[in-house]
């Protein structure tokens, strides 16, 4: 093999290695004030139950989504919970209807639950403290990236 076709295929390779990290790095995100937070979704019954128990931590720029197919009250709670959490209730227009702040742990039994305030079909959690970093309001839309 010449140099100049070594040089070709270590190009190659390199390149196939950043393509392929950056389609590994790409997942579902969402985009709120242009603030990306990578996702993981609850889509069904079991993963919504489950949510974000038994984590004693999660990486700033991360969170989880809960969709459900239509718009109704959500009522949310912390048991086996360990992380303080913000949760940022949207409408099925993706707009922010309402924000609970920094919900602790439960630590009591029964846990006491959070509320939507108004009907809802997309129920966001955060790291607590994320929504008054980003200033977020209601009507503040929220860009789904699946």
């Amino acid at each position: 093999m010449t140099r100049q076709n070594r040089t070709l295929l270590a190009a190659a390779v390199l390149l196939s290695g950043s393509a392929l990290h950056a389609c590994a790095a790409a997942g579902p995100y969402v985009e709120l004030k242009g603030h990306r937070y990578t996702i993981e979704i609850a889509a069904d019954d079991a993963s919504r139950a489950h949510g974000l128990m038994d984590r004693t931590e999660m990486a700033a720029d991360h969170g989880m989504l809960f969709v459900f197919d239509d718009d109704a009250m959500r009522g949310f709670w912390m048991k086996n919970t360990k992380i303080p959490l913000d949760m940022l209730f949207f409408d099925g227009d993706r707009k922010l209807i309402s924000i609970q702040h920094r919900v602790p742990p439960c630590t009591s039994d029964p846990c006491p639950g959070y509320s939507s305030g108004a009907p809802a079909r997309y129920v966001l959690e955060l790291n607590g403290g994320e929504s008054e970093k980003l200033g977020l309001t209601p009507g503040d839309p929220i860009e789904i990236h699946r």
